[in-house]
């Protein structure tokens, strides 16, 4: 994982500023290297190109400084992802250097601008992983810039509107905002011709996009009343396989000084069926002496303190996220004995959050909703993973103790929901026009999941020099899931009840209160021996954290509400 700053401007460089290279540094801890180039145009104004990269090193058996350029051609890349299959081969070691032979390769094929931009898209295609990136193709001057398609890594476009001759491309955004900033699109490479003099934009969409989600919508009746095994066999292999490679040989080169206590991979852990899925399958594709961190973060909110008749009990292990969570962690230590799970109670004062505050808004910006930032201040703080830590294992005794996480890769369970009809709109859609209603509003969910969530989420948490990972975007995984029609995924039936037991092929006798949304996942937790966590209900992470409506006196405002720039912090 690293952060990304490209600077253009007509006449002299524009460097990143003292706070651009300090978000810069911390998205990036290991390295942080600087490149400037000068494009001939005229005795006076030519122009400037000022590259910039700090690397979270996650890859290979060495630190792989950033930018990169290649000796013969003169091109240069700043890469923030990860390659894990190029062409459908499994990338080993290092992905960046990888990447950089892909697109000068590319680059090469193709003369015309627009062609080439084609070219560059068509390459880029190969690649499943997430991933952000510039890359200054040096033989025709030309910069493509962008984003995979579905958005999992940040990269901000800024503009000045008095000065077309400059701009800013970055992972985050920085203050003062001068520039107009939005989020890259990914819907399309973007690239910027040099090489008349003036600066000539161009597109290119994606050649091969991710499939459309299945629209079948009319099943042969009778429909059963759950997915079919096979369903529900390949979600678990399609997942555990995106899981294992998001895990697997992570290379320690922290500074940490880590040891065999020491984990390396945490989950953003709520205690509740996404992320306990995927907590789970990571114990079966881990090996077994290496720990796994769980992070639950809870805060303490005025106007919950203000409802509540019982003022001495905490008011964090009374957050839902901190009692599903607990219960939860008491499950995998049953299903899982021999793992050394670490759960890290994160609770977060109200002044601690305030305190806090001004940078998270400086960091999910342009998004800058209320909702925004409740959800943007419990990732914030859980990918910190600074709290208490109650650590067992076979043979251990439980004892708490101040503890911070030294896991660099986080594992969220973002786009099952989206995938999987797990949001309560996706059941008023059902009830509104059935499977066709569902598959469309299942589609819109997907489809703006890198504008509405991916972008502010990556700033947030790779902000502590973690790197978020996310199973059930994985390509492979996204595929199959779009591919499987709607009565698949969930336990939604016209005119049925919803299914109460999980008693296919007789295989299971204990009852089990599984709801609709997301059934297919829920059958997947069940075969695990988690009946507790099948069940388990969708809760936002803004009301489980309760981060959602801090301040007293806000019982009317809704998430969609504009942040007031000019509201003192109280």
């Amino acid at each position: 994982m690293c952060g990304i700053f490209f600077s253009l401007n007509r006449g002299s460089p524009l460097k990143p500023t003292d706070q651009a290279l300090d978000a810069l540094k911390s998205r990036g801890p290991d390295s942080l290297q600087s490149l400037e180039l000068i494009v001939p145009v005229s005795e006076s104004q030519d122009f400037h190109l000022t590259f910039a990269s700090s690397v979270l090193a996650l890859r290979g058996g060495h630190v792989q400084e950033q930018p990169l350029v290649d000796p013969a051609s003169g091109s240069v890349l700043c890469w923030n992802g990860e390659a894990w299959k190029i062409d459908g081969q499994t990338v080993q070691g290092n992905d960046s250097t990888q990447v950089l032979q892909l697109l000068v390769k590319a680059s090469n094929s193709q003369s015309p601008q627009i062609q080439g931009a084609k070219a560059i898209a068509e390459a880029l295609n190969k690649i499943d992983g997430p991933f952000a990136f510039v890359f200054w193709e040096a033989r025709t001057s030309t910069i493509y810039y962008g984003r995979d398609r579905l958005g999992r890594r940040s990269l901000l476009l800024h503009q000045s509107t008095s000065t077309p001759d400059q701009l800013i491309i970055s992972s985050t955004a920085f203050s003062p905002i001068t520039l107009s900033s939005s989020e890259v699109s990914t819907t399309s490479i973007r690239c910027l011709s040099l090489s008349s003099g003036r600066i000539v934009q161009a597109t290119s969409g994606w050649q091969a996009p991710l499939p459309q989600i299945n629209k079948d919508t009319h099943p042969v009746e009778p429909l059963a009343a759950l997915p079919i095994r096979r369903s529900v066999e390949q979600t678990e292999l399609h997942l555990k396989q995106a899981i294992r490679l998001r895990v697997n040989d992570i290379p320690d080169h922290s500074h940490a000084h880590l040891d065999s206590m020491s984990a390396k991979v945490a989950v953003l852990f709520s205690g509740g069926l996404d992320c306990t899925l995927l907590a789970r399958l990571a114990h079966d594709v881990l090996p077994p002496g290496e720990p796994i961190d769980l992070l639950n973060v809870a805060f303490e909110n005025p106007r919950s303190l203000a409802a509540r008749k019982d003022h001495l009990s905490s008011p964090y292990e009374s957050c839902p996220d901190r009692l599903t969570g607990r219960s939860t962690f008491q499950e995998l230590q049953e299903i899982c004995p021999g793992r050394l799970w670490r759960f890290v109670a994160i609770d977060i004062p109200y002044a601690e959050s305030l305190a806090h505050q001004p940078t998270i808004i400086d960091l999910m910006y342009p998004h800058h909703t209320e909702m925004d930032l409740s959800i943007a201040m419990a990732l914030y703080f859980a990918a910190r993973g600074q709290g208490e830590a109650v650590a067992t294992s076979v043979g251990s005794d439980t004892q708490k103790i101040p503890y911070t996480s030294t896991a660099r890769v986080l594992l969220s369970g973002l786009g099952a929901d989206e995938l999987f009809a797990g949001y309560a709109r996706h059941a008023a859609a059902f009830t509104r026009g059935g499977f066709e209603a569902l598959a469309d509003e299942l589609e819109l969910d997907f489809v703006r999941i890198g504008s509405r969530n991916l972008g502010r989420d990556d700033r947030v948490m790779s902000h502590w020099g973690k790197e978020v990972r996310y199973p059930f975007l994985d390509e492979d995984f996204v595929r199959h899931s779009l591919g499987l029609p709607v009565w698949e995924k969930s336990g939604f039936r016209t005119g049925r009840p919803i299914p109460k037991h999980y008693d296919e092929s007789r295989r299971a006798s204990v009852a089990a209160d599984l709801e609709p949304g997301k059934l297919l996942l829920r059958l997947v937790m069940w075969d695990q021996g988690m009946k507790l966590t099948a069940s388990e209900r969708k809760r936002a992470i803004q009301f489980g954290a309760k981060t959602a409506k801090m301040k007293i006196g806000m019982g009317r405002a809704k998430g969609t509400d504009l942040l007031d720039p000019l509201a003192p912090i109280q």
